[in-house]
């Protein structure tokens, strides 16, 4: 079976990778559409960083990194695919359906999570595994492609409902890379009435406008709050500093929902956030019903995502696209169809 795998980290095409079989409670699908997401850009650069802050936390999560980085890792979470086969004492849909999920797997082991593995193939690959209890059919037609955004849309769908915003509320998203537009989407189809998305890259603030942003600022010319005065800011930066300059610079009883992922160590002055009452939310991916409502906006055409795809990939050129995503100015959403 074919697919692209992370080896030393690069993406590497194989040709000779053997067909999971699945077992009860699993389906094995025929991948139609994977979308490359910023995590697995980043995974590929410093998995060691990943792997050792996830097992940092104990628990459960010490369990998620038990990923071998000499190894052959699987990837791809963002996916859409048709049904092949059910296992033994599978009831689900026929044959031919097709399908996206929620990236887990639910296995005799326990429950595996569809991201980073040696074991449980993701979405760069021809086939895969996917649980019969956690399919959603694609309905009204949907090209499969467009499904395949259902998993990152809904991540701001998600920071969208933390926020607890009102129609009559400023937000301010800051970055707009595929989980800032996410946001800014979700915002949109929310009703909320005053969106401004500011971005570094004239590219991404063009496409915030068309996702729905009522107004783009770029950071160049002076910070977002010298004009804006948000009630919920937005943070898909994920670098360090950003925090601390919204707190410093947002006004008094505002929320700030933190989406952006940053992996380094970050300073903060709790003096700015406690001096104004500042409510700090982070968030992570979705609840399952936020999967399923994305995934009928996008189909009731209430979320356009066509904009996001700048580019397709077969499995051979995975490694390329990685290199290519580099680029703000070039791409938001690159697809692999297998």
């Amino acid at each position: 079976m074919r697919a692209a795998v992370l080896r030393d980290g690069r993406m590497i095409y194989r040709d000779d990778v053997p067909e999971p079989a699945p077992g009860p409670g699993q389906v094995l699908v025929e991948v139609t559409a994977c979308g490359i997401c910023g995590s697995d850009l980043h995974f590929a650069a410093h998995g060691d960083q990943v792997l050792a802050a996830t097992r940092s936390m104990g628990g459960s999560r010490a369990a998620e990194a038990a990923v071998d980085l000499g190894a052959d890792i699987f990837m791809g979470h963002e996916f859409s695919a048709r049904i092949l086969q059910a296992g033994p004492d599978t009831d689900t849909f026929p044959a031919g359906t097709p399908v996206t999920s929620i990236p887990i797997l639910l296995a005799a082991k326990g429950i595996e999570p569809i991201v980073y593995s040696n074991t449980t193939m993701g979405g760069y690959a021809e086939k895969m595994l996917l649980s019969a209890p956690l399919l959603m059919p694609i309905p009204n037609g949907l090209d499969p492609r467009y499904a395949a955004l259902t998993e990152p849309m809904a991540v701001g769908l998600h920071a969208v409902n933390k926020s607890g915003i009102t129609a009559d509320e400023t937000a301010l998203v800051l970055g707009c890379g595929p989980i800032g537009i996410a946001i800014i989407a979700a915002l949109s189809i929310t009703g909320v009435e005053n969106i401004v998305a500011a971005d570094y890259s004239s590219t991404r603030r063009d496409l915030a406008a068309l996702m729905g942003a009522h107004r783009t600022v770029d950071p160049a010319d002076g910070s977002p709050f010298d004009t804006v005065r948000p009630k919920v800011i937005f943070e898909a930066v994920g670098v360090p500093g950003v925090i601390d300059d919204v707190l410093r610079r947002t006004p008094s009883g505002s929320r700030l929902v933190v989406a952006g992922v940053c992996m380094q160590p970050d300073t903060v002055h709790p003096f700015y956030g406690i001096a104004k009452e500042i409510s700090v939310q982070f968030v992570l991916a979705y609840e399952p019903a936020e999967f399923a409502a994305t995934l009928r906006s996008i189909a009731e055409g209430r979320i356009d995502v066509a904009p996001l795809i700048t580019g397709e990939v077969g499995l051979d050129g995975v490694g390329a696209a990685f290199d290519d995503l580099a680029d703000p100015n070039r791409h938001c959403k690159i697809l692999v169809t297998p």
